[in-house]
């Protein structure tokens, strides 16, 4: 009986979702042409053992299916609301809507309002410089008044550009907010510490290599350097914690040395360049978690439970690809839910797959190919050039994981992702009489041929359809 009972203790220890490193979450975004329900992705979250979640907006969809969850939810304000958030009316009417109706026993565990996203990016030309800090203000202040800033706190996750070494010192401890921003960062960062708000920023050692054929690749990872920085004395490993302490320099000179820190984003992505694959996420992840398990910290910040939250749950086929084509492949999981690789998110070393989304419907079993008796080649490169404008053709590029199509499966496969992105509709498998519908799978390999998912296919967001739009419509301005 007692073996039989230890038997039993093994496959219910088996059963149960593995243990989170502490202070550990996930961003779920939603950029996506046929998105997972979110009754899919609550389930997901929740069989995983994620407790906390890092949202975009505060879309009631996303809103309703995490209310009772008990996940602790960072939920935002985008860049194209903050003009409107300087109106303290209205920021207050935004909080008693998206806020203060989720506040009860039974509703969404809210630990923070993220106003806008990044918004001192150097690309975006200072579009959002003089805006961000009102809107900051007012919504922690209408938090206040609403009687739950003292549990929710206003925040605005940072890019890390926001701060930096000189070239003549590139050493953590030489860090200071950026030059052109430097009096407002010390605004926002003495408004944080009056508040009892953290500094949230997003951290990517990926974008370090992606941006310089010169860095060194194992300084992206946690598995030890041959090149470590040197700084008064501190040998720095890894590029994650040089960046935060980097931050923590910045915040020192700032006079917030003890501020706390959020990672509001940091990640790998498993496609859309040479760097980003299976092999190296895995790689990536595997040695932040077990980083974040030790609780070590970082030299300026030792012996440290850090708060960061992973760089995101399943790929979004509609982002933005203009920072790269890897934009659309930062997920853990794949645009229907399936693990892509072993996590051990308790950084225990119990690596295993994760626990895939349950219940996914899917459109019928068919594709859109080049049709092989097709004669009219002359028009092939137009066509495939048009699939490609409105649907997602990033694994084609170098290095990635279809490079290694003919030009024949190379046209196939941006027939069926725009194919697929239509929902199968029967004249989205035309081009001018090259393609054809099949029940061939033409997949290679990592290259897999997508059948797109179905529940969200009948009734796909407009927000979404509109995001593919707008990305074609920009496509074609910039040709």
């Amino acid at each position: 009986m007692a073996a039989a009972c230890r038997f039993l203790a093994c496959l219910l220890l088996v059963a149960l979702p593995t243990s989170m490193v502490d202070g550990l979450g996930v961003n779920w975004g939603t950029m996506a042409t046929h998105r997972l329900p979110p009754k899919t992705i609550a389930q997901l979250l929740q069989d995983n053992g994620i407790k906390k979640v890092k949202i975009f907006d505060a879309d009631p969809s996303s809103m309703n299916v995490l209310a009772g969850t008990g996940i602790e939810v960072m939920i935002a304000i985008p860049n194209d609301m903050l003009a409107t958030m300087n109106d303290y009316d209205a920021a207050k009417q935004w909080v008693k809507k998206n806020v203060t109706r989720y506040n009860f026993d039974g509703g969404v565990d809210i630990k923070y309002v993220a106003v806008g996203n990044e918004p001192f990016l150097k690309s975006y030309n200072d579009s959002f410089t003089n805006i961000t800090f009102p809107a900051l203000k007012n919504i922690q202040n209408a938090l206040n008044e609403a009687g739950i800033g003292d549990v929710i706190k206003a925040t605005v996750p940072l890019n890390a550009d926001v701060y930096d070494s000189p070239a003549s010192n590139p050493v953590p401890s030489a860090g200071e907010f950026r030059a052109d921003i430097r009096d407002l960062m010390v605004q926002i960062v003495e408004f944080f510490g009056l508040n009892g708000a953290p500094f949230t920023v997003n951290i990517y050692p990926f974008l370090s290599l992606y941006g310089n054929s010169d860095f060194p690749i194992d300084f992206a990872f946690f598995d030890g350097t041959s090149a470590p920085v040197v700084d008064n004395g501190v040998a720095y490993t890894n590029v994650f914690d040089a960046n935060f302490d980097t931050l923590v320099s910045a915040l020192r000179k700032a006079g917030f040395g003890d501020l706390p820190i959020v990672v509001g984003e940091v990640g790998w992505p498993t496609d859309g360049d040479v760097n980003a694959n299976v092999a190296m996420a895995e790689r990536f992840f595997g040695g932040l978690l077990k980083h974040l398990a030790a609780k070590s910290g970082t030299p300026l910040r030792p012996n440290t439970e850090m708060q960061v939250y992973l760089f995101g749950l399943v790929d979004e086929d509609a982002k933005s690809v203009a920072p790269g084509n890897f934009e659309r492949h930062w997920g853990l999981f794949t645009y229907d839910g399936r693990p892509k690789f072993a996590v051990d998110f308790s950084g225990q070393g119990q690596n295993g797959m994760p626990v895939g989304a349950k219940g996914v419907q899917y459109l019928p079993t068919r594709w859109c190919a080049l049709n092989p008796a097709a004669t009219d080649l002359g028009k092939l490169a137009d066509n495939v050039n048009f699939a490609c404008t409105y649907a997602d053709c990033t694994a084609l590029g170098g290095g990635c994981s279809c490079d290694a199509l003919d030009a024949s499966g190379k046209a196939s496969y941006a027939f069926n992702a725009y194919f697929q992105a239509q929902s199968q509709n029967e004249e989205s498998c035309y081009f001018q009489g090259l393609a054809m519908v099949t029940t061939q799978n033409n997949s290679q390999g990592s290259c897999n041929f997508t059948i797109q998912i179905a529940s969200s296919a009948a009734s796909t967001s407009r927000r979404a359809r509109l995001v593919v739009l707008l990305l074609a419509i920009a496509a074609e301005l910039l040709m």
